[in-house]
């Protein structure tokens, strides 16, 4: 297995050098499954020179209905992670929900990921500070943007400075998410590169089935938005078939309408970079 330092460099410019993409599977449902979307996604962004990290949860903690899927066994799942890193060279991002997670999960990836509703929680921001790995830090659904230097300050003052932030929506309501736009600037305005998840943020949660709901067909329209707002990356879910997926496919982009996707929002992102080295 390569160092867990290897991606280093890739990480730093992908975090500050234009669009990059975070891409995968909702959660580790089979190698098999891990290994289509890594291989396939890998080459659709090789095409096109676009910086990826493989992302796919390790397990499910936080579920509608007890009954929901989650996971194949957290040491299966990181190892099926491990193999996809080393095989396939890519950078990977997990989950983590709790303090003792950290360690056990920076043995296998390279980005640790701090879910929306646990983005306030000071021991889990702590552990993954000091596992030295990359931190995406989800903004809560019930946090504003400014609110984020918080959470970030918590993984900094021990020494850890790389840090993405991500915009995933804001609770409107009871059963919907609404994206503020103004949270790219805001939170760019911390010091962090700024990702915005184009699927999460059109979940409608809290239905009475007890499962998630959702409208994917405004990916593109929250993709484009987000990268005319300046974000630098992109999170996005993706299966071959949403309709089979274990966990998370009512809001999920089916793999097959990824090249057309990419397509058009490297063809914004490069607009907006030519305007602001106009402004500069």
């Amino acid at each position: 297995m390569p160092s867990l330092d290897a991606y280093d460099d890739f990480l730093k410019e992908a975090g500050h050098s234009g669009m990059f993409l975070i891409a995968g599977p909702c959660v580790v449902e089979s190698e098999d499954l891990c290994q289509e979307v890594a291989e396939r996604v890998q080459g659709l962004c090789k095409e096109r020179n676009l910086p990826y990290i493989f992302k796919a949860s390790y397990r499910k903690a936080n579920r509608s209905s007890a009954n929901s899927f989650t996971g194949i066994g957290d040491h299966e799942a990181l190892a099926v992670l491990g193999r996809i890193r080393e095989r396939y060279r890519l950078p990977v991002l997990t989950d983590i929900h709790d303090a003792q997670e950290a360690s056990m999960a920076a043995n296998h990836v390279d980005v640790l990921q701090i879910p929306a509703f646990l983005a306030r929680q000071t021991d889990l921001l702590e552990a993954a500070a000091r596992t030295g790995r990359w931190i995406n830090i989800k903004k809560g659904q019930f946090m504003s943007a400014s609110s984020m230097k918080f959470a970030a300050e918590k993984v900094t003052r021990l020494g850890n400075p790389r840090i993405w932030l991500t915009e995933r929506g804001t609770q409107f309501g009871y059963h919907d998410l609404i994206v503020d736009f103004r949270s790219i600037p805001r939170m760019q305005n911390l010091g962090y590169p700024v990702v915005v998840d184009i699927t999460h943020s059109l979940q409608q949660p809290n239905q009475e089935s007890g499962v998630t709901a959702g409208t994917p067909e405004y990916i593109e329209t929250i993709g484009k938005a987000a990268i005319a707002c300046g974000a630098q990356g992109i999170f996005l879910e993706t299966h071959p078939n949403p309709s089979l997926a274990l966990s998370d496919g009512a809001n999920m982009l089916p793999l097959p309408q990824l090249p057309r996707l990419l397509d058009r929002l490297l063809a914004l992102d490069q607009t907006v970079r030519s305007f602001a080295k106009e402004e500069s």
